[in-house]
């Protein structure tokens, strides 16, 4: 059953979708399988193209969207071409979403900034930290109108604040204008029933820039953009299923049988048994948003892993989205949900786009 009491329901089809193309166009890159496409053309966007380096993903991809441009290769040897349509020389947004593992506060962080890293199977070596950069190079290149770049809370914690002060001034090299703190959005205030933190940089051409300045203090400005969702949060129960499901691993169940009542989190229970692990395997409490998809099995309800339709709800991916041979999990789990993308492209429409 749809949920219509939300700007953009997370239960939906790509049948039924009504994609309108009228808003303006998008180029989407690290674009794994389609998550902010999707909410680009949810928003009204006309998205021409993507860029991705694993081949699985760009196969995806290509079955759901059927790109009119397509790229699989490394970001840095994308942002060196000289042969791009024109088209990308004149899009409204440049989208990204450069791989976030090193900035996570789930992963090793610092210990891996600089480290050539796999991202996962079938990709080659990058350094994970520098992608963003490159990203930006991109960006001088193609001169869109907005950048909207997603990454990873961790990116504002610790030690990492002082890549986001790097990323303030490549984006001002580049020729854009930045606001100066990151939009900081949580998934389950904008229609989506996921607690998934994830912060936005979103810039603006500097010639475009003078017509959405507002004063932060006496001495700084900064495009105004208002960014503040407050819908209704979904507690899972609206869409949790009777099915059978998929058993727990033995540690994880050993974790589950022992947990206390009041333990949500599995690495409570090892580290109450006097062992770190497992912080990642989440119990979903029905009266609440599910917590965030990891890219693997790692939530929890009724004594097994949910199934790959609840997934896809959490997720607010389509229902009839065709993931190949890929886990539902993994695409869920590596995606920026599609629902959050479109509440942010309707904004930057209505508040930017539209006004220009």
């Amino acid at each position: 059953m749809l949920d219509n009491k939300h700007k953009f329901p997370y239960e939906w089809t790509l049948k039924d979708a009504n994609f309108t193309k009228d808003k303006g166009t998008v180029f989407s890159c690290f674009s794994c399988g389609g998550g902010s496409t999707m909410g680009y053309k949810l928003a009204g966007f006309d998205v021409v193209g993507c860029n991705e380096i694993d081949p699985k993903m760009m196969e995806v991809y290509k079955k759901n969207h059927n790109p009119k441009f397509s790229y699989l290769e490394p970001i840095q040897t994308f942002k060196l071409r000289k042969d791009l349509p024109k088209e990308l020389y004149n899009l409204d947004i440049l989208d990204g979403s450069p791989p976030c593992s090193s900035f996570s506060m789930a992963g090793n962080r610092e210990k891996d900034w600089g480290k050539d890293k796999k991202f996962r199977e079938g990709q080659s070596k990058q350094i994970l930290d520098t992608l963003f950069f490159d990203f930006i190079d991109l960006a001088k290149e193609l001169q869109p109108k907005i950048v909207v770049a997603e990454n990873v809370d961790g990116l504002m914690k610790g030690n990492a604040k002082e890549y986001v002060i790097k990323i303030f001034n490549e984006f001002k090299k580049a020729g854009y204008s930045l606001k100066i703190h990151p939009y900081l959005l949580d998934a389950s205030k904008m229609g989506v029933p996921q607690k998934r933190k994830r912060v936005f940089f979103i810039a603006i051409k500097n010639d475009l820039a003078d017509n959405f300045i507002e004063s932060l203090d006496m001495f700084q400005t900064a495009p105004k953009l208002n960014l503040r969702f407050s819908e209704k949060e979904i507690p899972t129960k609206l869409f949790l299923e009777g099915l059978e499901r998929k058993k727990l691993t033995n540690s994880v169940q050993k974790l589950y049988d022992l947990r206390k009542e009041d333990e949500f989190c599995l690495g409570e229970t090892s580290e109450r048994l006097g062992k770190r692990s497992h912080f990642n395997y989440m119990i979903l409490n029905p009266e609440k948003p599910s917590y965030t998809v990891t890219g693997k099995e790692n939530l929890i309800h009724n004594n097994g892993y949910l199934t790959d339709s609840e997934l896809k709800k959490i997720g607010s991916y389509p229902d009839d989205y065709n993931f190949l041979k890929n886990k539902v999990c993994y695409l869920v789990g590596m995606s920026v949900p599609p629902v959050m993308v479109a509440q942010i492209a309707s904004e930057i429409y209505k508040q930017w786009l539209s006004k220009i």
